[in-house]
């Protein structure tokens, strides 16, 4: 499969994502780990996905939606943005509701 199928794939099958550095227990980097904290505040499950661990991901993701850095988070398929974006929405309350309506979502099907 492509890396951009296998990308669209992780992107589409999971309510919530974040491709960072590391891990959500062991992240390896600051923006990723605090990004990462952030979800993990919200009380939702999410899914991750190591961009160290796959170089062609490390690689190709910045096109996949333009976006240029690293942690990005995505929402029912969408790019909500990176590190900054998400802190940014998370202290305006306005992250945990999307989080935990996507996550709904999931759950109900």
């Amino acid at each position: 499969m492509d890396v951009m199928d296998r990308i669209k794939e992780t992107v589409e099958s999971h309510p919530i994502v974040i491709f960072m550095k590391g891990t959500p227990q062991m992240p390896m980097c600051g923006y990723s780990s605090r990004t990462a904290q952030v979800l993990q505040a919200c009380d939702v499950d999410f899914a991750h996905v190591n961009v160290l661990a796959d170089p062609e991901i490390f690689e190709n993701l910045p096109r996949f939606a333009n976006w240029p850095t690293f942690p990005q988070v995505y929402v029912n398929g969408e790019l909500i943005g990176g590190h900054d974006i998400t802190v940014e929405m998370f202290q305006k309350g306005e992250l945990k509701p999307l989080l935990q309506e996507a996550a709904g979502k999931a759950a109900n099907g």
